[in-house]
């Protein structure tokens, strides 16, 4: 390998293994490792799912009887019914609100749009389970705003251990993501078709009914899907209010399967698996289907500009309303709730905080070597992998996307493909893996086990972050520097490394904040010296140390600030640079 620059005229001599070129070597080596990491978990969860005994165990016989009583279960019926019904109803709320806060943000005249834009966002670097634990906190059946409100009224007008209960809390979680797609497209729509209907004589409300709506069609579709798919796969929801009330759904019912049994069935737990993975993976079919004919709405021209802000008038007051009670009852009083109640022996408004403010549940926190152990896990989980599954993704992406290698489609597929595999599942596949592949047993229940998990379980996300860039990057700076010598690597590592810095950079962001809420494949996967933040706060809820969960919760919560605050100063000085 060369460390000097390359001179015009030279012919760099690179060295070669056995003939095959470094960039060969690499590229099958990126190839292969994707490939090893994707299909760990699942091809052992579908070998499973037809064997009459643990992957593990030894006279071990081919069936399909896992299968017959997967779907002759008494519960099973029910569970995929109340599944889909939390998914329709959590995917219905939430785009529903998304796409409505994200017209009034961006294409109205609303009183401090912007701010209100940004707070939008806040749910995305909160846990799920986080933001689960604020509502109960607030409004489950003795929550500090249920207790105030059945004091005033005499009795509670919701209930949230019920299908719409737990779908109204998920959907909080998800409208940023349908925010972030629908706000998207409207900021880069062109004005041109509002313009039209203007000189019709059309007014805001007809433009937006006509005009605005009907191009946010694809933004709609995609995060529809995204949200429905991952309704289905959540667990902290369904576990926290489902569980106490015996409502399960496909994550709950996979979970008190394999977790809660003394002896659990590994075969109906691998079958229940296996039908997840197949109605996740016909969704992707369906949600290619259904965009197949963007094209039709597309409204981005060469000449585009900045579209004109509807005025609403007087219905701008309601629409601002309309998002403030969202910000206020969604997320803040939650998180507010779980601030007090870190601080509080009991929150309820029968009793004055102030009257009742304690740090011991901090110091419980901190006075357990297992409580701070599961911090420490999760800060090293996040940071270490981050930093190598982004590495990893900008591999990927340059190999599939600037290289002639055989398969680059393939891999980009496959390192796409987790995005379909629930965290749960995710979990139960390595575990099982680890178990079975020759000598994977001395990385079972250690840190590294939880780092590949959570890293190819991010995987999705770090690619999608860096091809981007990747495909605005010209490739005649490909062509200059083979112009000279350079081989594929030399390309890569001198040129296009550097161009895609700033792409690595937002993708390492990304993936601390999702590995730092992330607990699912760590329910199966984790030890009592490997808990993370998620595991240790659900053991606590159930244990109904609630005031400790809280304390945690907000620890969290702050770690995850911090670094988004830091990761933005660093990031915006770089930029100026």
């Amino acid at each position: 390998m060369l460390d000097q620059p390359i001179s015009v005229g030279s012919t760099p001599r690179y060295r070669s293994v056995l003939g095959v070129r470094r960039e060969s070597l690499i590229q099958w080596a990126v190839f292969v490792l994707v490939l090893a990491g994707v299909l760990a978990p699942i091809v052992p969860t579908i070998f499973q799912s037809v064997l009459t005994r643990p992957l593990y165990a030894a006279h071990k016989a081919v069936t399909a009887d896992n299968y017959v009583r997967l779907f002759t279960h008494h519960d099973f019926g029910q569970v995929v019914l109340n599944s889909l019904e939390f998914a329709v109803l959590t995917t219905l709320i939430a785009v529903v609100v998304a796409v409505v806060l994200a017209v009034l943000v961006v294409r109205t005249a609303i009183p401090g749009g912007r701010a209100i834009g940004a707070m939008l966002l806040w749910p995305l670097y909160i846990s799920p389970l986080v933001l689960a634990f604020g509502w109960i906190i607030m409004y489950g059946p003795a929550g500090f705003f249920s207790v105030g409100v059945q004091k005033v009224l005499g009795g509670v007008p919701w209930n949230l251990y019920t299908i719409p209960g737990m779908a109204v809390t998920e959907a909080v979680a998800m409208v940023p993501i349908a925010y972030l797609y629908c706000s998207g497209a409207l900021r880069l729509a062109d004005p041109s078709l509002e313009d039209a209907a203007r000189t019709c004589g059309a007014g805001p409300l007809r433009i937006l009914g006509t005009v605005v709506l009907p191009l946010l069609r694809p933004p709609i579709i995609y995060s529809a899907l995204l949200i429905f798919s991952t309704s289905l796969e959540t667990l902290s929801v369904p576990l926290l209010y489902g569980r106490p009330v015996g409502i399960n759904l496909f994550a709950s019912f996979i979970y008190i399967n394999g977790l809660q049994q003394s002896r659990p069935d590994y075969g109906l737990l691998a079958a229940a698996s296996v039908v997840t993975l197949g109605f996740m993976a016909l969704l992707v079919v369906l949600q290619s289907m259904l965009l197949r004919n963007a094209q039709r709405f597309v409204a981005v021209r060469g000449k585009a500009a900045r579209p004109r802000l509807l005025d609403l008038g007087r219905l701008r007051w309601v629409g601002l309303a309309f998002a403030w009670l969202y910000l206020l009852f969604g997320p803040l009083l939650p998180i507010l709730g779980l601030i007090l109640r870190s601080i509080t022996v009991v929150l309820t408004p029968l009793v004055s905080p102030f009257r009742v403010l304690t740090s011991s549940n901090y110091a419980t926190i901190f006075s357990y070597g297992s409580f701070v152990h599961s911090i420490i896990n999760s800060v090293v989980i996040a940071v270490v992998g981050a930093i190598l599954t982004a590495l990893i993704a900008a591999l990927a992406v340059v190999v599939a996307r600037r290289s002639g290698f055989r398969f680059q489609r393939l891999l980009e597929v496959t390192a796409l493909s987790p995005q379909v595999v629930p965290g749960l599942i995710l979990g139960i596949g390595f575990f099982w893996a680890f178990a079975y592949i020759p000598g994977a047993g001395v990385i079972s229940g250690t840190l590294i086990a939880l780092i590949i998990a959570f890293g190819v379980r991010s995987l999705p996300s770090a690619f999608g972050a860096i091809a981007p860039l990747v495909m605005q990057v010209g490739e005649e700076l490909d062509n200059a520097a083979r112009s000279v010598g350079a081989d594929w690597w030399r390309t890569f590592s001198r040129i296009l490394l550097r161009l895609i810095t700033p792409a690595f950079l937002a993708a390492f962001v990304l993936l601390f904040v999702q590995m730092i809420k992330e607990f699912t494949p760590a329910v199966f996967l984790a030890t009592a010296n490997t808990q993370v933040i998620g595991t240790t706060m659900l053991q606590l809820w159930l244990n109904g140390d609630t005031g400790s969960v809280a304390a945690l919760a907000v620890i969290q919560v702050a770690i995850t600030t911090v670094f988004v605050l830091l990761a933005g100063y660093v990031l915006k000085v770089r930029t100026h640079a």
